[in-house]
């Protein structure tokens, strides 16, 4: 069902932009750094959204890279703690088993 949703949306998406090249059909001058050319004013926009998108998705990939090392970093981090923990807790356990047998041969001893 969803397939078919983005299916119809794209066709739509099509559409709005075939209607769109139509009417804007006249040439615009373009001005580079080394000359200028006549374009459709169309491809002046769809190149331009191109590149905008471009951009947009490669500072968008750079965001989702930094994120990604910084989760890496914490469950990393957050691993060594779990275990310090229970290094930790395992410490606690054999001090206690420690005094427990250090009570039971203390109250074994008869003071004669």
């Amino acid at each position: 069902m969803r397939g078919q949703w983005n299916i119809i949306l794209g066709l739509l998406v099509a559409i709005i932009i075939a209607i769109f090249a139509v009417i804007n059909v006249e040439g615009v001058r373009v001005n580079y750094l080394f000359g200028t050319a006549e374009w459709p004013l169309i491809l002046v926009i769809l190149g331009s959204v191109f590149m905008g998108a471009i951009v947009a998705g490669a500072l968008g990939m750079v965001k989702i890279y930094r994120l990604q090392a910084e989760l890496k970093k914490l469950k990393t981090l957050k691993g060594h703690q779990e275990s310090a923990v229970k290094t930790e807790s395992s410490i606690d356990k054999v001090e206690e088993d420690e005094n427990t047998v250090i009570k039971d041969t203390t109250l074994d001893q008869d003071p004669k």
